[in-house]
């Protein structure tokens, strides 16, 4: 499978960009706030609900095939940051996720896609949960628009696999970024 991995990934390298009109929403929170409790982790001292937040996008680019979608947190103490969530293969006609849709075996996703493994070590949503008394992390919601169909990726791929051929297949995105912590 990795061989199948690397040639799609370096089919075309091209780097993809941020696309004027294309944007990514949530009605669970607003870009730049708090993720609210239902978000959170709900393991390791978090008392949250865990479930994905509900998400919508538009304005993709022309020759989009289908999307992926990223939860990323650059703060955490790892040296390379903590993937929460990783999703791929989502149709091109589908352009929001509900909220849960994240959680272990929900029907809610969208047929023919497919979630990687987080850095929790499972292949669903797993909320923020960042250390107690770290400044309030910053949680990266990124939309790609993947010029490809289907990107040749399963439950057992890392966050940094999948980011690496997203990079080389990706023809736009859209991000927004929410904050949470965990006071002393």
């Amino acid at each position: 499978m990795r061989s199948v991995i690397f040639a799609a990934a370096f089919s075309t390298l091209a780097v993809p960009a941020f696309a004027a009109g294309f944007t990514v929403t949530s009605s669970s929170f607003a870009n730049g706030g708090t993720i609210p409790m239902a978000q959170v982790f709900n393991e390791d001292g978090c008392t949250g609900q865990s479930q994905s937040p509900a998400l919508s996008w538009s304005g993709e680019p022309a020759g989009t095939q289908s999307f992926a979608v990223t939860i990323y947190d650059p703060d955490a103490p790892t040296g390379s940051g903590w993937w929460h969530w990783t999703v791929f293969n989502i149709p091109a006609s589908v352009h929001s996720l509900p909220e849960n849709a994240g959680a272990g075996g929900s029907p809610l996703l969208p047929k023919g896609a497919g979630e990687g493994r987080t850095d929790f070590g499972f292949s669903h949503y797993g909320g923020p949960c960042p250390p107690v008394g770290d400044p309030p992390h910053h949680y990266h919601i990124t939309v790609f628009a993947v010029k490809v169909a289907k990107l040749p990726l399963d439950q057992h791929a890392s966050g940094a696999l999948v980011g690496f051929v997203l990079h080389f297949n990706t023809l736009a995105t859209a991000e927004m970024v929410g904050t949470y912590g965990r006071s002393k």
